[in-house]
């Protein structure tokens, strides 16, 4: 089973980091007011960026370091992730 760390952009341009072993069940939750305390009432979230894990622990632990970063270090990843994916 994989595991994913994630992160969403909120209605109110906020980032949200999250993890899963469920992406698309859990941007669903998020965005029927069902996700997070934080993302309820900042709905829709987008998808902006994940990683996959073999283990529940990795994920975690990647979550926690992507939640200690600022906004501009955490907004250059997604945008790293994106040139990456037209290449």
């Amino acid at each position: 089973m994989a595991y994913y760390t994630y992160i969403v952009r909120c209605s109110d341009n906020t980032l949200y980091t999250g993890y899963t072993n469920d992406l698309d069940n859990r941007i669903k939750a998020h965005n029927l007011g069902r996700g997070a305390k934080y993302t309820r009432g900042r709905g829709p979230v987008e998808l902006v960026y994940f990683e996959e894990y073999p283990t529940k622990e990795e994920a975690m632990s990647r979550e926690w370091h992507i939640k200690r970063l600022t906004r501009p270090e955490k907004d250059k990843i997604i945008e790293l992730a994106k040139s990456d994916r037209l290449c």
